[in-house]
């Protein structure tokens, strides 16, 4: 691991369930956010996304095999699962997340609930 690496773990968590906390981008518009997770050697298979209630997680089991008769001499990468929990706001539509995943580049899109959404008012002449 090196500097940049962040490792998530909770004080009663035992060292066999930590993970790397992967890095994020998070972008918001008028319509809702749109986040970005790399998840470098999780493959779509062992990808788990779980909304509920106001939580999001993002889990990911690191899926790296050394081809026949090699073995790693170093390894830089030395927890096998990614984690991330988001607390969603209440002005977002967590029944409406999509996501998409590609060689380990996860984007979800998260829209605005519509109370949220901007609306025009329609102005009636008196």
């Amino acid at each position: 691991m090196n500097d940049n690496t962040n490792v998530t773990r909770k004080p009663e968590t035992p060292a066999s369930d930590m993970a790397l906390m992967p890095p994020v981008d998070v972008i918001e518009d008028a319509g809702g956010i749109t986040l970005y997770a790399d998840l470098p050697g999780v493959p779509k298979d062992r990808l788990s996304l779980l909304v509920e209630g106001d939580t999001l997680t993002i889990e990911g089991e690191v899926s790296l095999v050394a081809p026949e008769g090699m073995e790693s001499v170093h390894a830089e990468v030395s927890l096998p699962r990614y984690r991330r929990v988001f607390k969603l706001s209440k002005e977002l539509d967590a029944n409406k997340v999509s996501a998409e995943f590609n060689q380990g580049a996860l984007k979800l899109r998260i829209p605005k609930a519509e109370h949220a959404q901007p609306r025009k008012i329609e102005i009636a002449v008196a």
